[in-house]
């Protein structure tokens, strides 16, 4: 019998993100079968109208859901799988609280880098790390707390997954989630532990925390004990 956690415990903090992530996870694998399926047979490279029907489809229902964790999500294809593009971006972003550079938004919006003078750097997404580890190897990944400047102009997180068939790469499922959202999913069950806490990634970045001084993307360089997040590459410190 396996034993129950209390719930009070950073043990449970910690599984309680790995069921979170998890569920995003789930998510993304189910939209990468759909994707390959469409594009495994396809023996000339897809239109860019057939991706977009495809991906926009699986989506958008879940950025407009009710009290959604996505904040934006989709496929960036690899050079060469949509025709006529280098890299084809097939991505939406969910109705977005009023910020600086967009204001607000009542639906979804397809992310459109021609309107993003600051967007250069996506030409080539390989070396990005939300393509390139997943890229390389083969798994999922977590890339972040990081300030998105090309759209929410706050701290986020990107979750990909590698696409492919065979040993081609075809590109990459991903999702982001808004820090400030994950604070509203997971600070209270945090706030019911009497000591300071963090979730951090890999790193040591903090992503939230019940300590005012830790801010997100604050380095935390000595935990006093740390508790791993299974199936992600984050864990809940104990702060000293």
């Amino acid at each position: 019998m396996t034993a129950t956690l209390p719930t009070t415990s950073p043990e449970h903090c910690a599984a309680a993100v790995s069921e979170l992530f998890g569920e995003v996870f789930e998510q993304l694998a189910g939209w990468r079968e759909e994707i390959v399926a469409t594009l495994a047979d396809t023996a000339a490279p897809a239109t860019a109208a057939s991706v977009d029907d495809l991906v926009s489809s699986r989506v958008l229902p879940e950025l407009v859901s009710e009290n959604p964790l996505l904040v934006g999500a989709g496929f960036i294809a690899a050079p060469g799988v949509v025709a006529g593009r280098d890299v084809h971006f097939a991505w939406w972003l969910g109705p977005l609280d009023a910020g600086p550079l967009f204001g607000s938004t009542t639906e979804p919006t397809r992310l459109d880098l021609t309107t993003r003078s600051h967007a250069e750097y996506l030409r080539d997404v390989r070396a990005l790390e939300w393509y390139a580890t997943p890229a390389e190897t083969q798994a999922t990944h977590v890339t972040g707390p990081y300030v998105d400047h090309l759209c929410t102009c706050d701290y986020i997180l990107t979750l990909t997954m590698p696409v492919t068939v065979g040993e081609r790469m075809l590109g990459v499922v991903g999702a982001d989630i808004a820090v400030r959202r994950l604070e509203r999913e997971l600070l209270p069950l945090l706030l019911l532990i009497d000591e300071p806490l963090a979730l951090v990634n890999a790193a040591g970045r903090v992503i939230i925390s019940t300590d005012p001084a830790a801010q997100p993307g604050s380095l935390v360089t000595a935990a006093a004990e740390q508790f791993v997040c299974t199936g992600t590459p984050l864990a809940i410190d104990r702060l000293r």
